[in-house]
């Protein structure tokens, strides 16, 4: 009997570690797709999209010509530095600076329609533990500029909208998004408050669900100790900003290394109220932060401070066309 007993608690403990196991696996590794996106040939044919600059990856001013630049016409001007953008539509500058003891780099955009502001799936695909460099999402998608998104892919619920397709519509409690509306301007809204089909209804195009606002109406929504989750209070970040009509900020900061220590909501906030945003709204941050600019990493992205390499990651911010 006693060891009838003992093989019971031992059968108990196998089977619980076991489910254990498959629950930590199915929510952080196995890979599950829900929706494949369609190709930019395919989005074309439904008005989602009328220009192609994937060749853009990678251009340099020595060989922009050979290139080919016909994503409206083939004369369209456009001027290419390592760090600056502009063509008729499209304008970007990209600063470096000191913040807190902090490197934190600033793309200044400037764009003619809102539709130059997009989003893109790793792997071109919606789903589960997704995950692609922001790099390569950004390359295949012709990105002239890109940041990481909110890696929605970590969550079970919380609204994403993308391009004007609404994939997931449950409401994450108390949950701050961005939304990028049909205008191009932001707002923030709580999930539950209004629903991810009202919203898609009203115009909105994009849905960012990470969090939190870092700047509603030009004040700082933040408090000095506010944190996200059980982060540290400097990391590296990630955020986007609006600060007029169709001028937007990307920022980006360095953290966890002796060169930059890393920046709290707080001083992003504080920073971002600085270059005049109007309304800003924090991305996902640590490992995941950074910045691409003409297909190279501008920013020294990392998870621990001992490497400098790129977290992979659920989503991409892009300027492109």
């Amino acid at each position: 009997m006693g060891f009838k007993k003992y093989l019971w608690g031992i059968c108990y403990g196998i089977l619980l570690t076991a489910f254990t196991g498959y629950i930590l696996l199915d929510t952080f590794v196995l890979k599950q797709v829900y929706t494949v996106i369609p190709s930019e040939q395919d989005q074309a044919s439904h008005g989602d999209t009328e220009a192609d600059l994937s060749n853009l990856s990678g251009l340099t001013e020595s060989n922009l010509d050979s290139a080919g630049n016909d994503a409206e016409s083939s004369s369209k001007e456009v001027t290419i530095t390592d760090r600056s953008y502009e063509d008729e539509t499209i304008s970007i500058a990209i600063t470096e600076c000191r913040v807190y003891d902090s490197a934190v780099y600033v793309a200044d955009i400037q764009l003619s329609s809102v539709e130059y502001l997009k989003t893109a799936f790793a792997e071109d695909s919606y789903g589960k533990n997704v995950t692609e460099k922001t790099s390569s999402i950004a390359e295949r998608n012709g990105a002239i500029l890109a940041i990481n998104g909110d890696y929605y892919g970590a969550q079970e619920t919380g609204y994403v909208l993308r391009d004007g397709v609404l994939y997931r519509s449950s409401a994450s409690k108390n949950q701050e998004d961005l939304v990028i509306n049909a205008d191009g301007s932001f707002s923030i809204i709580t999930e539950g408050e209004i629903s991810a089909e009202e919203l898609l209804a009203d115009g909105a195009q994009q849905i960012l669900s990470f969090g939190p606002a870092l700047i509603v109406d030009g004040t700082i929504a933040v408090s000095e100790g506010e944190e996200v989750g059980k982060a540290k209070s400097s990391n590296p970040r990630t955020a986007i900003g609006v600060i007029d009509p169709l001028h937007y900020v990307f920022v980006v900061s360095d953290g966890r290394t002796e060169e930059s220590e890393g920046l709290s909501l707080y001083e992003l906030a504080d920073f971002m109220q600085s270059l005049g945003v109007t309304t800003g709204y924090n991305l996902d941050g640590g490992g995941s932060s950074t910045m691409v600019f003409n297909g190279e990493v501008i920013n020294n992205p990392t998870s621990s401070g001992r490497s400098i390499k790129e977290r992979s990651v659920s989503d991409i911010v892009y300027i492109g066309y």
